[in-house]
């Protein structure tokens, strides 16, 4: 016979979790001796590891009540039905451990592989890294509204960017960010020296000093802003001819089939804008060649001549 201490060792657990499972009348409480002693044969080792077992693949202690009362086939049925549900946990687990390992990528986060693996062959490809994010940002509410359709998206993205006319259109607008960033800082420094020059003015009025106002005009002006136009007309009719030839060659439907709701739009659109300046530009001349919108293209009719 074992005292209470023993038969927490032999089950594997502790003189409170016996003194709980008594309380719950999951286990028997023998009669004390005559020494004032609880004393357990072997069937209640047996009893208590069976208890034990159920509770720590997360049976319901009023479950494994019934399951200890239950007749061996319907044991047996309990037991397979906890492993069924068990096997679930661990798949769903083993979810949770992947999206976390993804993590370390930053996309991962909020996206799923699929997408991810998009985003990596844009990386490849060479494209600017504020275009990748910008495409980042507008397939997460995207996946997130409409999960099933993904791989379908993704299928049909890569499918575009084997495409060379496509892959020349990122790099190109890759070129544009930088020149538009290089631009900036061009007129930033104007800005900067306009300012010095009027801290020069006011001080020293004499007429000497002063600086021609035409000469002044000249170097405050936003230089290179007409070349940068140039260069997104020339995108915007390099994008406007490859996106009627796709729509010409495989359906309008595949220029655009994310049905997306319209407050998300606008939305996305603005995400893009911030992200790809040159972008609300871009979409400006699309609409005089015959296409609106950014995150959803659309043909426009045709103007009454």
């Amino acid at each position: 016979m074992l005292t209470i201490g023993e038969l927490a060792t032999y089950a594997g657990v502790t003189v409170r979790a016996v003194r709980h499972y008594h309380a719950k009348g999951l286990l028997p409480e023998p009669d004390r001796d005559h020494s004032g002693y609880r004393r357990y044969d072997a069937s209640a080792v047996v009893e208590l590891i069976r208890i034990r077992t159920l509770a720590e693949a997360g049976v319901p202690l009023a479950r494994v009540r019934e399951l200890l009362r239950a007749g061996e086939e319907e044991f047996a049925a309990a037991v397979a039905d906890i492993d069924r549900r068990l096997r679930a946990e661990i798949r769903e687990r083993q979810l949770h451990r992947e999206r976390i390992a993804r993590l370390s990528s930053g996309d991962g986060l909020a996206l799923p592989p699929e997408v991810v693996a998009y985003l990596d062959r844009l990386r490849e490809l060479g494209v600017d890294e504020r275009i990748v994010q910008a495409e980042r940002d507008g397939w997460i509410p995207l996946a997130a509204r409409s999960p099933e359709r993904v791989r379908e998206w993704m299928a049909r993205k890569h499918e575009q960017l084997a495409d060379p006319r496509l892959v020349a259109f990122y790099l190109t607008l890759s070129r544009a960010l930088d020149r538009s960033e290089s631009l900036d800082r061009t007129e930033d420094r104007a800005a900067d020296r306009a300012a010095d020059r009027a801290a020069d003015r006011t001080a020293d009025r004499t007429e000497d000093r002063a600086e021609p106002k035409s000469r002044a005009d000249h170097r405050v002006g936003p230089p290179g802003r007409a070349d940068e136009d140039s260069w997104l007309v020339e995108l915007a009719d390099e994008l406007a001819a490859y996106i009627t030839r796709m729509a010409d060659e495989q359906g309008e439907h595949y220029v655009d089939d994310i049905d997306l709701e319209p407050p998300l739009v606008p939305l996305m659109d603005t995400l893009a804008f911030d992200t790809v300046p040159p972008a609300r530009r871009l979409t400006e001349l699309l609409r005089q060649r015959g296409w609106t919108g950014w995150t959803k293209l659309e043909r426009l009719p045709p103007q009454p001549e």
